[in-house]
């Protein structure tokens, strides 16, 4: 995308800004949010320039919202050990879901594999994209 189109694009969003009726306190929040918008969009515009990147990112969130709704519950979170440890596990997990596998048939085949593994290639093998293992139902 050139700088014109940028300015183009900019200036429409500053010139909807301007149409709405606001009253004075909230033309500042809004002008914040339009400033922070204008520089961070070269950002928010690659998915222009780069196809095999998508405009949303809804497939994350909503892999990550029952992680953020149930992290309150967990006790072992206290910690920065127990939080890494959680986030950890959580990949596992999801990236296990995102290559359409079985999570718990995962865990055990990687937990039960994981400590006779030596090499590289021994490693690269329990990647869930190369685990022969099932598919979710």
């Amino acid at each position: 995308m050139c700088l014109l189109q940028l300015h183009h694009i900019s200036f429409r969003i500053v010139a909807a800004a301007y149409a709405m009726p606001l009253r004075p306190s909230q033309w500042i929040r809004l002008g914040k949010a339009v400033f922070y918008t204008l520089g961070q969009w070269t950002k928010l515009a690659v998915f222009l320039t780069h196809g095999d990147v998508p405009m949303h990112n809804n497939r994350c969130e909503n892999a990550i919202r029952p992680f953020a709704i149930g992290r309150k519950a967990w006790l072992f979170n206290d910690t920065v050990k127990g939080a890494v440890a959680s986030a950890n596990l959580y990949s596992l997990v999801e990236t296990a879901k995102a290559n359409d596998i079985e999570p718990h048939a995962y865990l055990t085949h990687l937990f039960t594999k994981l400590p006779h593994a030596k090499s590289v290639e021994d490693f690269e093998a329990l990647l869930p994209w190369n685990a022969n293992l099932p598919t979710r139902l």
